[in-house]
């Protein structure tokens, strides 16, 4: 197939590569190579033409960053400058305190304008802000409301109110309350029937050091918390928040490297909305698939009812003591009840006669169906976990080719570093397309219809294909670049600067045609597959009426044609599903959409 994808740089010639992506031919070809193709005429036109252009377009950092981001990613030091101001604009609006004004906007998420000017007053009771504070007593020693020890009047201090405390038992009260929890931010008058709020002023100006900082933190947190558009990274010890500024496709990327959906804080599920990713993370660890490994692997004895596992090939079995029942696994009727009548020790006729019967208990019924569904479900699983696990091969992978790699292959063949991106973003784009493929299987086990779920297992398949061809150009083939690593090796022969060329060409070619290929996949998912329904629906009418007019003629099941090897330079691929096409048809063998 002739790929619609080409490289942002100019192309004076196309570069074909000999083994077809999926039957693809690609082209790429970089800017200012003077028509001298990939290889270039020299080794110093290769490293001054290939490598310079074209490779700001193909070596961003992270593939989420390709599309219009929409959102943005915040550092403490973003969130604490927009929580002064908010609290800045709330002080100069409502003519308060710094301190009072940060209260008020941790009770009063939102509307805090239309409740203060409504009633101001009410607003306070509620918050635990007195209009006028009560001053310190002129006594000259008071006693401590807590410990009951007389000190002067500068060693008591109150929260706005006429409960005097010692600054000892304020700084023990305030720090039991930030050992707490967020909690704090809500902390009252020791006294059990006064309300009056514990400002920052009085934490900072009474507590340690350390409860200072944990009081920041919980506000700040707060501040974040609040708010309807930001919210914390779920990766650990990452302390960014993300703003979302869209309206869908939540997927974000934090700045350290962990992209997950904004609108559930699970790791990014794309195409699998997130009620669908919910059902399969409490599938996987609910105990009602333990119970099904029990109906499909066990029977319970007929005497003790207890669940043995069979773990022998004989059909005779002994339940454990104190029971030792010997019974038939296949009938679970007593074993000395088996003989030559019965068709032998190893052989129950009774229970195979019945089953052709259809005679079945409900017990062996719902037995059957637990495996069946146990298997369905295990398939799926076994997929979804293992390409889980070559995504994490992959980001370990990419952090060495980072780290080491990079910098070997400048020492070899005298690349900057910053013109191997085509590296960094092969691994990246990998560890995106494992992602993609591994929730593709969440996607397929809940899929039920019976249509969509033939063509989406052709199209899952040929995402897997083209990502093995693309995982192992990475991680094989870069090899042969690199100096080998046995002591023992004898090799030699180190490869050219035109050979690195061309393995370049093959690496950034598969790049972009699996991102575009995963990038259609997601699309359509998304969109349900309601173009292949449609073709579907359209093939079956199609079909009926030919039938009707041939007299009767039994129409066949559509098949999906499947890429062919003979095209021409001609063909040409379908924006919906990427089917290549003969140049003789205007609309998609596939999905039917039409050519322009």
């Amino acid at each position: 197939m002739d790929s619609d994808v080409e490289m942002n740089a100019a192309s004076d010639e196309e570069v074909m590569d000999d083994e077809d992506y999926y039957d693809y031919d690609y082209c790429y070809s970089d800017a200012g190579d003077d028509g001298s193709g990939g290889g270039g005429d020299s080794e110093g036109e290769l490293v001054a033409g290939d490598f310079d252009e074209g490779l700001e377009a193909e070596g961003t950092d992270e593939v989420v960053s390709r599309r219009e981001q929409t959102f943005a990613v915040l550092s403490e030091e973003d969130i604490s400058g927009r929580q002064e101001e908010d609290i800045s604009k709330v002080s100069a609006v409502l003519s308060i305190k710094r301190e009072e004004a940060c209260v008020l906007l941790h009770h009063y998420k939102c509307k805090l304008s239309d409740e203060w000017f409504a009633d101001e007053e009410k607003v306070r009771h509620t918050v635990g802000l007195l209009l006028n504070g009560n001053d310190r007593p002129r006594l000259r020693k008071l006693t401590c409301g807590i410990c009951f020890e007389g000190y002067s009047s500068d060693m008591m201090s109150s929260a706005g109110c006429a409960h005097f405390y010692c600054h000892e038992c304020w700084e023990g009260y305030i720090s039991a309350a930030i050992s707490g929890g967020p909690g704090c931010l809500s902390l009252r008058c020791p006294d059990p029937s006064c309300g009056s709020m514990v400002l920052q002023g009085m934490v900072n100006k009474l507590a340690k050091d350390e409860d200072k900082e944990k009081y920041a933190r919980f506000l700040l947190r707060a501040y974040v918390e609040g708010s309807k558009k930001t919210k914390w990274c779920p990766a650990p010890d990452c302390t960014c928040a993300v703003e979302f500024l869209g309206d869908e496709n939540y997927d974000v990327l934090c700045n350290c490297k962990f992209s997950f959906c904004w609108n559930c804080t699970e790791e990014a599920h794309r195409p699998v909305n997130c009620e669908t990713v919910s059902k399969w993370i409490l599938k996987n660890s609910a105990e009602s698939e333990n119970m099904n490994w029990i109906l499909a692997n066990s029977k319970p004895c007929p005497k003790c009812k207890r669940p043995i596992e069979k773990n022998q090939g004989c059909m005779h079995m002994t339940c454990t003591p104190p029971c030792k029942f010997e019974f038939c696994w296949l009938c679970l009727d007593a074993w000395s009840d088996h003989g030559e009548r019965t068709g032998g020790f190893y052989a129950c006729n009774r229970y195979e006669s019945a089953k052709k019967e259809g005679v079945y208990d409900e017990t062996e019924a719902r037995r059957e169906r637990a495996k069946n569904s146990l298997e369905r479900y295990m398939h799926y699983y076994e997929r979804w976990a293992s390409n889980q696990t070559s995504r994490q091969k992959a980001q370990a992978d990419l952090r060495k080719a980072e780290k080491e790699q990079l910098a070997k292959l400048t020492d070899i063949f005298g690349i900057p570093e910053t013109q191997l991106k085509f590296i960094i973003e092969a691994w990246s784009q990998i560890i995106e397309c494992r992602r993609v493929l591994k929730w593709t299987y969440a996607y397929g086990y809940y899929l039920d219809d019976k249509v969509k779920s033939e063509f989406f297992e052709y199209l899952q398949g040929e995402a897997e294909s083209g990502l093995e061809r693309l995982h192992q150009c990475a991680e094989k083939d870069l090899q042969a670049f690199l100096p080998s690593s046995k002591p023992d090796s004898n090799e030699t022969m180190t490869p050219s600067v035109a050979e690195f060329g061309d393995f370049r060409v093959k690496l950034a070619g598969l790049t972009s045609v699996t991102r575009n290929y995963f990038e259609n996949l997601v699309r359509a998912l998304e969109a349900g597959l309601e173009d292949v329904r449609a073709a579907g629906q359209a093939g079956a009418t199609s079909s009926a009426a030919t039938s009707s007019k041939k007299g009767g003629t039994k129409s066949k099941k559509k098949q999906h044609p499947k890429p062919s090897s003979d095209h021409t330079d001609d063909s040409w691929s379908c924006e919906c599903c990427t089917y290549l096409n003969l140049p003789s048809v205007d609309a998609c063998s596939v999905c039917e959409k039409s050519r322009y």
